[in-house]
């Protein structure tokens, strides 16, 4: 069928978001949405839990470590992400929700520890498994100047999910635990939605040229739906395991490990602690420590939709200023604490300054820049790894926390702002040279072949 000019000139506009790529980002980006709201909505039933099922501290600990922030998710991102390169992102992501959905209902007619557990657990498993598939296909069909854009869309899911979750909380507290299993139902029936959506998806029609799929058609249009791809004959042979270890594989495995291992043990304690830490330590009431600590995700979302998405594609330039800005952003956000009091105040300015520094210089990035450093049939694998790793060890750190925080406020905020100190000063003097270059131009640029052309004679 010929192409008409406008269809070419569509094609070649690089900034160019079309309505089915806003929609398709929106179904993929809820992997965030669940993600997020999931742990949320764990951290907001933990004590009626522990009374309807007389839990101790070590079970609660247990139960927080299998589940979406932690072990749970790491389990899932390694699988999920392996397997998203050997038989493509489609055939992951369409079935995981209904895992995850399961898991769901196993939390909402829980009647005794093993089913919340195994729920729990089964509900990480899967959003762990839906992040990194779910992601990449968002960074293979954006345009190479508008994939910032939509992987902010995937942050403002991110942001949403709590949101929603502590509004829906904080409405249903009179219902006790009946609430907390309502918002497990509400979980559920997103993920079945979603799940309904996603059928109309096809899969990453580079993921299919990188794998012998398919003809490899390296500019589709995006308003034509590519054929199924058939699995590859020999998936292992594009995707091996080794070359995660070797040359700029391994530099982008350890610059987007080491910015997200770090940020994320201070974005994970706030996801989870936060309501603990305000009612506890800074003399907050239960309603007030909910309504801050959904501020901050509102703060965000804000600052995702006003500065990262607008300006993240713009160039390499506005890239590091923003990583700059929202790095010196959280470092002081928790270095006040140990200089003031934590009372309102000061809860207030952490709550408004590391929400919009977790815009600048947090996850939106790492999303980013884990679509454009990685070769495609390793682009899963190696960010369910670092996602995997990250969890892995914020699981462990969050035993620590309810310990420190019961001597003060101080050895927390004083480790924390170490941990965002590194991922910011890391992010700022590695950040890589990608902001609106094709994922072809940059695969091929770091692994010394020729680029290929965009749009093929």
């Amino acid at each position: 069928m010929a192409t008409s000019e406008a269809d070419m000139n569509r094609q070649h506009d690089d900034s160019h978001v079309t309505a089915q790529q806003w929609k398709w980002s929106a179904l993929a980006g809820m992997a965030s949405y669940i993600d997020a709201g999931s742990i949320v909505a764990l951290a907001a039933g933990l004590a009626l839990w522990e009374q309807y099922l007389d839990l101790s501290n070590t079970t609660l600990g247990l139960l927080t470590a299998l589940g979406p922030n932690a072990f749970g998710a790491a389990l899932g991102a390694l699988i999920g992400g392996r397997l998203g390169d050997l038989f493509g992102r489609k055939r992951i992501y369409q079935y995981d929700l209904l895992v995850y959905a399961f898991g769901t209902l196993l939390i909402v007619f829980s009647v005794n520890l093993p089913m919340l557990l195994i729920g729990t657990f089964i509900v990480g498993v899967a959003v762990g498994a839906d992040v990194p598939t779910s992601l990449a296909l968002i960074g293979e069909f954006s345009p190479s100047k508008a994939r910032g854009r939509l992987m902010g869309l995937s942050q403002v899911a991110w942001s949403l999910g709590p949101i929603v979750v502590f509004v829906l909380a904080f409405v249903l507290t009179p219902y006790d635990l009946l609430g907390n299993r309502i918002v497990f139902a509400h979980l559920f029936v997103v993920a079945m939605v979603t799940w309904a959506l996603r059928r109309g998806m096809v899969e990453s029609a580079i993921w299919t040229a990188a794998s012998g799929a398919g003809e490899a058609r390296p500019t589709p249009d995006p308003e034509e739906q590519p054929e199924e791809a058939s699995v590859p004959a020999d998936p292992l042979a594009k995707s091996r395991l080794r070359d995660l270890l070797s040359g700029p594989t391994l530099a982008a495995m350890v610059f987007t490990a080491t910015v997200y291992l770090f940020w994320n043990l201070a974005a994970g304690t706030f996801g989870v602690f936060t309501p603990f830490l305000l009612r506890n330590l800074g003399a907050q009431s239960q309603a007030a420590s909910v309504a801050l600590s959904c501020a901050g995700f509102v703060i965000t979302l804000v600052a995702v939709v006003l500065i990262f998405m607008p300006f993240s594609d713009r160039s390499d330039r506005s890239r590091r200023i923003m990583w700059g800005v929202g790095a010196l952003l959280n470092v002081v956000a928790l270095g006040q604490l140990l200089i003031f009091p934590f009372n309102t105040a000061t809860a207030i300015t952490l709550i408004v300054l590391f929400g919009i520094g977790a815009a600048l210089a947090g996850e939106p990035f790492y999303k980013t820049w884990s679509q454009e450093l990685f070769p495609t049939m390793l682009r899963t694998t190696a960010q369910g790894l670092t996602f995997g790793v990250a969890r892995f060890l914020l699981g462990i750190w969050s035993f620590f926390v309810p310990v420190l925080a019961g001597l003060s406020i101080r050895p927390v905020a004083l480790i924390l702002m170490i941990f965002l100190l590194i991922s910011g000063v890391v992010g700022f003097l590695f950040m890589p040279n990608t902001a609106g270059r094709s994922l072809e131009e940059i695969e091929a640029e770091r692994s010394g072949s020729p680029a290929p052309d965009k749009v093929p004679a």
